[in-house]
């Protein structure tokens, strides 16, 4: 993609109307008339010239036109141009893929003439891994062509608004090249002046790219100040918005703006109009929200200085100043530039021509060049020169991509086109609890496939596809070949599983050995190794998720299937925060609802492996065992490796189940603890010879889908005091000997119980002074959540946000309470049947520490008088749990506490199930 599209001129408003309205709303402002000092400003960045560019043409290219490019998809579109997804169709890069951006001439304002000029010229200039790329430059009479690279990740605005706030680990990846790219154009005498998350591209791998060079600035050097009015209001530097002219310092103030923005998920000085904002960063002051390191602080203060001159990275050392601060003391800067550090995310697309990332407004339109009117004599002769032809190096020609165009490849959320139209759906292969997979075939090729039919009122395939995208290219992992969403239905189209389930198969299988046991479990964990390296875990790895895609029963035509589960690991300390588990493979923390990590997986793995050698399973005995002498048998961790079928296994066999299935999830093997076992590095030494198994497949599935159907079984929520609650039964034991100073039995404190969403929760503690995870605890019928944890620094709350929070001096066990009942969010929940018929909703005003209806009570929780008579209220109104994106986005400093704190956010009447 060449440009973001909230980042293109022709996004925005026509261009006489985008100076007033368009900054009204925050959006991107040209150059502005400075009445008397605008005559300089037309003399040195207004007038009309010919800039004479020298053709470069590598040998076997050809000068481009409009001819050589296939338009498949629209990918933007204003109102002086369109940027279209293009196939070259001739020359040494034919099937290449390119963004093609088509500019009107006769539509374009003299001053965006010049722009239009001026992106083109620095685009020949700039050859760097983090700037986009110019590959070809033409026009004909009426339309002007840019030919860049094609970004599929999107651009970081849409991960900014999807995360609210990065890590500071990723914050620092992407400042780091962005300070690359920023520094290459300022040693070629440009200043960017357009810095914002729009207008950072990702590609497939996760680096970024600058582009929309249209407001940039050349020939600048250190002694020259330009003095145009342009760029977005709120990352303007304070010399841009007093116009007394900048210098590349300016990008190093709006560097800083982004950096905040990434770290908080809110720009520093936003105000209700521009005219407030530039009020702000002219004048505001800025308070440093403290849950961020003293290295990320230490760079803000030092990128925010209002006078340019002392701004980091306006010195004689210019981007060094930058590198040397203590916030990139772990970036290797060599590695970076060469694209050696992997990025703290990978967007998710599978195949070159995906444009998930990319509006559906505008790529389910039909891609049409249509001609363009001939502007005058005078505005073609502007663009003289215009035409270009990238040089490419011999080792960049011959590492050129290439791909073909599927033609069957539709996009996400494309309401335009059905399933049904390109599909016919043929029988039922297996039905969820949430989904239908049928076979399909697909009209155009008559080929056979799989079709994953999910209903989104049940369950949201987001992480599913996503995951899907970017790891599907693996071999042993079930490739995703299209995507369809109606509205009510998401279609998976997969490839067809025709060799059945794994487990089916070595059942039905006569003659097995452990060789082959070792080959079959090798091949998976490989698989599962590379998904937890990528920070991915599958959490369902039951026999019936593994199969075959042909009837060749290799090793190798293994494929693990079903994502619905998965999840991509985000939490800082590796572990999961959604307990899912599915019947004999789910790990014995989980049915303590601890949190838990990729451990689970192997867990499922050595099930399996168990089942495979002795042709049962280790803690179902048949169909008539009852989910809770299942569970038992699980927690307790005790299965037999010795006697009947085991005599024919051998012993480094044994062992490796033993540690598989370990109970203590951190004694478990890794997935690359298993590859490195002996029976599974020398495979080739084991016995050949039959395993004497147990001869009943039916017995072992009925024994499964048994406990499967049992666990599955939804459950509804049912409303009690918060009294009877097993948490604060807990809490209430435990109370006295808080007060009376001693301190609590280690394990209870330590314990960690996660719920849905729990992630959220346990990023409060940090967010909060970086503060230590105590406690996180909710009881069995999802009506209360507890979190603990350790405040060491100063923080800052913003008390209108907060739901219920008890700030608890450590020394005198003082609470103040703050509410806020959300009564419109109570009665959405209630009409979407989320809420009991009975459920009051309450009308009452938020309020915080220091109005007259503050609730102030000793001890917290101890009491479980206390703990009712506080969350009756909030009972009645049915809160939810979703107000930590909105502290995120609203951290301001309404509240200030200090010294040692225990923060206890208590959660009341929540009624989800999942």
């Amino acid at each position: 993609m060449p440009l973001a599209q909230l980042a293109d001129p022709w996004q925005k408003m026509a261009v006489e109307s985008a100076a007033e309205s368009g900054a009204e709303n925050g959006q991107q402002i040209v150059d502005e008339p400075m009445g008397e000092e605008d005559i300089n400003l037309q003399t040195e960045e207004g007038t009309i010239k010919e800039i004479a560019i020298t053709h470069h043409v590598k040998e076997g290219h050809e000068k481009a036109d409009p001819s050589q490019f296939e338009l498949l998809k629209v990918l933007g579109q204003g109102s002086f141009g369109k940027v279209f997804l293009v196939k070259k169709i001739s020359g040494s890069d034919a099937r290449q893929l390119y963004a093609m951006k088509v500019l009107r001439k006769a539509t374009l304002k003299v001053r965006d003439r010049v722009r239009t000029k001026m992106e083109r010229d620095i685009l020949v200039e700039v050859n760097h891994p983090f700037i986009v790329k110019l590959h070809y430059a033409f026009q004909t009479e009426g339309k002007l062509y840019l030919i860049l690279d094609f970004l599929r990740g999107g651009d970081l605005f849409t991960r900014l608004s999807k995360e609210v706030m990065f890590t500071e680990e990723d914050v620092k990846f992407y400042l780091a090249e962005l300070a690359l790219a920023l520094d290459h154009l300022h040693s070629l005498g440009i200043i960017y002046r357009d810095l914002k998350p729009e207008n950072i591209l990702l590609d497939e791998e996760g680096h970024i790219k600058l582009t929309d060079f249209g407001l940039s600035k050349e020939s600048i050097d250190h002694e020259k100040k330009a003095y145009s009015f342009c760029g977005t209001v709120e990352y303007m530097a304070p010399e841009v918005v007093n116009r007394r002219g900048h210098t590349q310092s300016a990008d190093w103030w709006s560097f800083g703006v982004l950096m905040f923005e990434m770290l908080t998920g809110t720009l520093p000085f936003q105000g209700k109009d521009r005219k407030e904002t530039m009020t702000m960063i002219l004048k505001a002051k800025l308070g440093m929200p403290q849950f961020l390191s003293p290295e990320a602080q230490s760079l803000l203060r030092m990128l925010f200085k209002r006078n340019p001159a002392n701004r980091l990275g306006a010195g004689p050392d210019g981007v060094e100043e930058i590198k040397r601060h203590s916030f990139f003391s772990t970036i290797d800067w060599n590695k970076l530039y060469r694209r050696e550090i992997h990025p703290p995310f990978k967007p998710a697309t599978g195949r070159p021509e995906d444009t998930f990332y990319f509006d559906p407004e505008f790529t389910a339109k039909t891609p049409k060049d249509s001609p363009g009117i001939p502007p005058s004599a005078n505005a073609h002769q502007l663009f003289r020169g215009f035409s270009f032809v990238a040089i490419a190096s011999d080792d960049e020609s011959q590492g050129m991509q290439t791909v073909g165009v599927h033609s069957i490849v539709q996009q996400l959320h494309r309401n335009s086109i059905q399933f049904t139209d390109g599909y016919e759906v043929k029988e039922d292969i297996g039905v969820g609890s949430y989904s239908v997979c049928k076979r399909c075939i697909h009209k155009a090729t008559n080929m056979e496939y799989a079709v994953k039919i999910i209903d989104k009122s049940k369950r949201d395939p987001t992480e599913e596809i996503e995951i899907l995208l970017r790891y599907g290219q693996h071999p042993n992992i079930i490739t995703l070949k299209d995507v369809y969403d109606d509205g009510k239905y998401v279609y998976l189209v997969t490839e067809l599983m025709k060799g059945g389930e794994l487990l089916d198969k070595i059942l039905r299988q006569k003659f097995f050995s452990e060789r082959e046991a070792s080959a079959v479990l090798l091949t998976i964990t490989k698989t599962v190794e590379y998904l937890h390296a990528q920070g991915v875990v599958h959490r369902d790895l039951k026999p019936s998720n593994i199969l075959y895609v042909d009837e060749s029963g290799n090793p190798e035509s293994i494929r693990i299937c079903d994502f619905g589960f998965a999840k991509q690991l985000r939490a800082e300390n590796g572990l999961l925060m959604t307990p899912c588990y599915t019947a004999n493979f789910v790990a014995p923390e989980v049915l303590k609802r601890q949190g838990y990590d990729a451990a689970c997986d192997i867990w499922s793995l050595g099930v399996l492996l168990y089942t495979m050698l002795t042709g049962y399973t280790p803690f179902a005995n048949g169909p008539d065992d009852t989910p809770e002498e299942i569970l038992a048998r699980i927690g307790s961790g005790k299965f037999s490796l010795s006697g009947g079928y085991w005599n024919s296994v051998s012993d480094t066999a044994k062992d490796l189940v033993s540690k598989m299935l370990h109970v203590d999830p951190h004694q478990r093997l890794t997935a690359a603890q298993v590859l490195r076992h002996p029976w599974i590095v020398h495979c080739d030494q084991l016995p050949q010879y039959q395993l004497n198994r147990q001869d009943a497949p039916h017995l072992v599935k009925g024994a499964m889908a048994a406990t499967y159907s049992a666990l599955n079984r939804n459950q509804s929520p049912v409303l009690e005091p918060v009294g009877r609650s097993t948490l604060a039964q807990r809490r209430g034991k435990g109370g006295k000997n808080r007060r009376r100073g001693k301190n609590e039995n280690e394990s209870e404190k330590r314990e960690l119980v996660f719920k849905e969403d729990g992630q959220e929760y346990a990023q409060v503690i940090k967010m909060l002074g970086n503060g230590r995870l105590e406690a996180l605890c909710f009881d069995g019928v999802k009506r209360l959540c507890h979190i603990r944890g350790k405040l060491r620094k100063k923080v800052w709350i913003n008390t209108s946000d907060i739901i219920l929070v008890g700030l608890r001096d450590y020394q005198d066990n003082k609470a103040d309470v703050i509410l806020k009942y959300n009564a419109d969010e109570a009665r959405s929940l209630k009409a979407y049947g989320e809420l009991p018929e009975h459920a009051k909703i309450n009308e009452t005003d938020t309020f915080g520490p220091g109005d007259d209806d503050e609730i102030q009570f000793d001890d917290i929780g101890d009491d479980d008088e206390d703990i009712d008579d506080a969350a009756q209220p909030l009972i009645k109104t049915g809160f939810t749990h979703s107000f930590v994106s909105s502290m995120k986005r609203d951290m301001e400093p309404d509240d200030q506490v200090g010294g040692l704190f225990y923060i206890d956010i208590l959660i009341f009447g929540t009624n989800e199930t999942n």
